[in-house]
């Protein structure tokens, strides 16, 4: 027992001794931090007599010494202990300590000293090339690393030079190096593309990405390996040369046919960038190439999504004979069950077919489909249901979709669509108590989309006691979901002649600024914006009305110059908002700089 209790004893002792220590530690760094250097002097002391070998301790002395400007007695407190502890990082302190007070003979002697502690223990480059870094001394750091390579032809210390050439500046000696590295160490290729995208531009002709793309030629006509056709096919990608990348692309397929993703994914960027010309020549490519039916049939359904987005009426014959020839090849079976989705939309959304394209899809009801493939075909005719306004029609279908999948992904599509059509029928309360629902989705995008709807309607759902500007926002909202933009506009216009000076006119004229854009009438879109910035400048869409009309100059209006200040402003202003890397981007790149410097 009393064996027992002496430990007790001493284990509380020890806990107690870590715990006061852990206070004092915390106490010092504060003290520095605040710039109290007088108190934080103090409590360092007091931790290194405590535990006269600890350098973090020691040398944070020393660092509080060198803020105070008391560079005698830093030098001779670490005199003393190298007395004590011959440990390389502090004969690098003791060097910079002389450093400062520009004495750099002795500063230079110190360093030497550390780097010849190399020689006789290699494992102390970790501790004497990361103190040198933490004063910016690089090229000791450099020497540090090559001295340990030249010792032992197994230490690789390629990514910490090349990290150390990137911070000098020296950009082609940084590349060749990394590229080297990923020559023998591919495993490693996304994380030094990630590393890359720091020091390039969208810009083809700025200058470090012209030195890349050397760099990775040069490597190709020594060593034609495929890593670095998909190097520079990510690099083309970067600069949004689609054409290049895809022809980099077709090079890597046509010696290693295994898959087609890499091309699917290209096409998928190129397609978001609006390179339409080259994703259609992917798409096309791939449905030539592949013996894949899945793989072809992807295509066929991407390239006429946007084929549909970007046609006039006058071509949608041209593409719905597309769909009926892919039917004809394919059949109506649970494979093609995407397109036969597409189609069925097509016909009703932009043929406005709507008898068509219901009998259709209750045809495609009757194939033996899963219960998520029900679910899509249901989603897609409760859709057009909402669009003749059936809303109580669409309402059961969406419904069952909920009921029969609970939880998954499609029941929380289905309960949104529930409560946007409740709103576009003017049930403000029951779309907002399935929204709020919707709130902690497990699918970010439904939640975001859930959270806008939901603020739109508690925002001004008691402006009035008729929410009559609320109700003819839901209708120009409903007409916008029924493609019909011009009378959506015309809606708009009502509510902000009649309701100008409420709130819900931020975001009426917000939604008529997105539909003039869909309408190209760029001028009435621009004069939107303006209006937004001017007169709600602390309102919620501000950062959306600086970002679409920087947006609406630099890529429809052709005015760059007029693009920049707002890209800037959003920087400088809207730090949370979710244009913010968006706009950095396109602010450098108007500007001329790399990516994310």
């Amino acid at each position: 027992m009393k064996i027992l209790f002496v430990c007790c004893m001493l284990l509380s002792v020890c806990l107690f001794s870590q715990e006061n220590q852990d206070y004092n530690t915390n106490t010092a760094q504060l003290y520095f931090k605040n710039g109290d250097f007088e108190k934080a002097l103090i409590s360092y002391k007091k931790l290194v007599e405590e535990s006269p070998t600890n350098t973090n301790y020691i040398l944070a002395l020393v660092k509080t010494y060198q803020q105070l400007e008391q560079f005698q007695e830093a030098e001779l407190f670490l005199t003393q202990t190298l007395n004590r502890i011959k440990h390389p990082s502090l004969f690098i302190e003791l060097g910079y300590n002389y450093q400062l007070q520009d004495n750099l003979t002795k500063a230079n002697e110190n360093y030497e000293i550390a780097l010849a502690s190399i020689d006789t223990n290699i494992s102390y480059v970790y501790t004497v090339s990361k103190q040198f870094e933490s004063h910016s001394l690089l090229d000791f750091a450099i020497r540090a690393y090559e001295k340990a390579m030249a010792l032992n032809s197994e230490a690789d210390f390629t990514m910490q030079l090349s990290r150390i050439y990137g911070e000098q500046g020296n950009i082609e000696k940084m590349f060749s190096s990394y590229i080297d590295f990923i020559e023998h160490n591919p495993i490693y290729k996304d994380n030094i593309k990630r590393i890359f995208s720091d020091f390039l531009s969208e810009d083809p002709e700025y200058k470090n990405n012209s030195i890349l793309r050397k760099t990775i030629l040069k490597k190709i006509q020594q060593n034609p390996d495929l890593i670095w056709n998909e190097l520079l096919s990510w690099l083309f990608s970067q600069q949004n040369e689609f054409n290049k990348a895809f022809a980099q692309e077709k090079a890597i397929y046509n010696r290693l046919p295994e898959s087609l993703n890499r091309m699917e994914d290209l096409a998928a960027l190129a397609t978001n960038e609006k390179d339409f010309e080259t994703a259609t020549n992917i798409y096309n490519y791939i449905i030539e190439t592949t013996q894949e039916t899945d793989t072809k049939l992807r295509a066929h359904y991407n390239l006429l999504t946007f084929k549909t987005q970007l046609a006039t009426e006058k071509e949608y014959k041209t593409i719905q004979s597309d769909y009926l020839n892919l039917f004809e090849t394919y059949g109506t079976l649970s494979q093609t069950l995407e397109l036969q989705v597409a189609y069925g939309h097509f016909l009703a959304f932009n043929l406005h077919d709507i008898k068509t394209a219901e009998a259709f899809l209750k045809q495609t009801l009757k194939l033996k489909l899963k219960e998520t493939e029900t679910a899509k075909v249901k989603l897609e005719l409760a859709d057009i249901l909402v669009l003749q306004e059936k809303f109580n029609e669409a309402l059961i279908y969406y419904t069952q979709i909920q009921r029969s999948l609970k939880n998954s992904t499609i029941s929380q599509e289905a309960r949104f669509r529930v409560a946007r059509t409740s709103y576009y029928k003017g049930d403000f309360k029951w779309a907002e108590s399935q929204l709020n629902i919707l709130k902690q989705s497990t699918s970010q995008l439904i939640a975001n989309d859930a959270l806008a709807l939901k603020l739109l309607i508690s925002d001004n759902k008691y402006e009035d006691s008729t929410q009559t500007a609320l109700k003819l926002y839901a209708k120009a909202d409903l007409l916008a979901y029924q493609n019909k933009p011009t009378e959506a506009i015309t809606v708009l216009d009502t509510l902000l002649a009649n309701h100008g000076a409420e709130p819900i006119a931020e975001q009426a004229l917000y939604k008529q600024a997105k539909l003039f854009s869909t309408q190209h009438a760029y001028i009435k879109a621009e004069q939107n914006y303006l209006l937004l910035i001017n007169n709600y400048t602390d309102g919620l869409l501000a950062d959306d009305a600086y970002f679409n009309l920087a947006e609406l100059y630099n890529k429809q209006l052709n005015e760059p110059e007029k693009a920049k200040p707002l890209y800037e402003h959003i920087i400088f202003n809207f730090a949370d908002s979710i244009y913010f890397v968006e706009a950095r981007s396109q602010f450098r790149t108007l500007r001329g700089d790399a990516i994310n410097q």
